[in-house]
């Protein structure tokens, strides 16, 4: 892949594939030009600045462009992602499907991430990318071993009620799906444990089935239906186990697919006074010199902590991060045990943690509650990738 130049090559343009390949760059001239009268007015050239305050604008107007500009940032790190898994892990997902996974759930993580808590969106979007294809391999692949039979059996009650109301039921429809779905559990997958082989029940038990559904339908459900029989029964957990399936195996739709028929893509939409409304946001500057006062602050407090490590402390992180080496490799280099390296990575990042956690406390007047802390957490190990990889890339220049 031949990276992008310039920022407005950056905020514009998107991965195109040829079959399963890398083709080159797309460039999408709406945004093009939105960027170009951006930097027109502003001397800024920093694509970290431009990707928090396309972040800032998709923040306080939902604007669709933000968003676009925002995904066409993405594009690289979303790539690499999904070469990672396509080429790493056995799946039959393709680079681009992997790719496809992961683009589409921009708005997830622009709505997770907190510049208060980390500056770089794409180190960030690369562990969100990571989480969100684990997780759609993870149920692509329970999707596909299962029978209708067996997926609900494995489902739980929260996750089916998700797939209802994902698949547009009201709430007296839930109701008597789930009703349905308990009672084909109760007296059917209760005590089976080949789940994945799990056969269509027979008539016998469908018919016990109905006729538990009717028994529990006044006291269970908001509206009482009239009784059903068991090829109604039959139908509303097959209704239920198909809702599940698309809810585990969802469509993948793409930032630039088409919003609604004869209306265009979501990079089609950009507003007429763009500018004036980019510019009114864009600099203000005391935020902006906040934030990056913040930043050179909390820069400095974690060199120092891992400055004050021990040297060996020191060797487990560069070979961790900057030569990203496993555990058993890092192991066999240091001659040391490798649960000695787990817990050693683990003692680090624990401090790490606690240090980091402190200077929120102190400087920026957060409380620390278990999401600040998991969101500071999570903050720790961008920096941690972002910095090393600095170290990494500085190496090799010397060479």
């Amino acid at each position: 892949m031949q990276p992008r130049q310039g920022i407005v090559e950056i905020f514009s343009t998107f991965v195109q594939f040829d079959v399963d390949q890398f083709s080159g760059w797309a460039t999408d001239a709406k945004l093009r030009r939105s960027m170009k009268v951006c930097l027109e007015s502003s001397t800024e050239k920093s694509d970290t600045f431009w990707a928090l305050y396309w972040y800032k604008v998709w923040q306080t107007e939902s604007s669709a462009v933000a968003l676009a500009h925002i995904s066409a940032y993405l594009q690289e790190v979303c790539y690499w992602t999904a070469r990672k898994f396509a080429l790493n892990f056995p799946t039959q997902s393709s680079v681009a499907d992997c790719f496809q996974m992961a683009i589409a759930h921009i708005n997830k993580i622009l709505k997770n991430f907190n510049p208060q808590y980390s500056s770089h969106l794409k180190a960030y979007a690369e562990l969100t990318f990571e989480s969100i294809i684990k997780d759609a391999l993870r149920l692509h692949r329970e999707a596909d071993i299962c029978s209708d039979w067996a997926l609900l059996h494995k489902l739980s009650r929260k996750r089916l009620v998700q797939s209802l109301q994902n698949a547009g039921f009201n709430k007296e429809s839930i109701e008597s799906y789930v009703l349905a779905w308990e009672c084909f559990k109760e007296l059917y997958t209760g005590d089976n444990t080949k789940i994945r082989q799990l056969p269509k029940p027979d008539a016998r038990t469908w018919e016990a089935i109905s006729n538990l559904y009717n028994a529990e339908r006044f006291s269970r459900l908001s509206s009482p239906t009239a009784a059903i029989n068991q090829q109604t029964i039959e139908t509303l957990v097959l209704s239920a186990a198909k809702a599940a399936r698309n809810f585990l195996y969802p469509q993948i739709v793409s930032a630039d697919a088409p919003l609604k028929e004869d209306e265009g893509n979501l990079l089609d939409i950009l507003p007429v006074d763009l500018q004036t409304s980019l510019l009114t946001e864009i600099i203000e500057q005391e935020e902006a010199v906040n934030m990056r006062s913040q930043q050179a602050q909390l820069n400095q407090v974690l060199h120092q902590a891992i400055a004050a490590l021990d040297a060996e402390s020191q060797k487990v992180l560069e070979a961790y991060y900057v030569q990203q080496l496993t555990q058993q490799e890092i192991a066999a280099q240091l001659e040391i045990k490798q649960y000695t390296v787990s817990r050693r990575l683990s003692s680090i990042k624990k401090s790490l943690l606690l240090t980091l956690t402190q200077w929120s406390q102190n400087t920026l007047h957060i409380s620390p509650k278990s999401d600040v802390v998991d969101a500071i957490n999570t903050s720790l190990e961008e920096w941690l990738k972002v910095q090393y990889s600095h170290t990494q890339i500085q190496s090799v220049g010397k060479k």
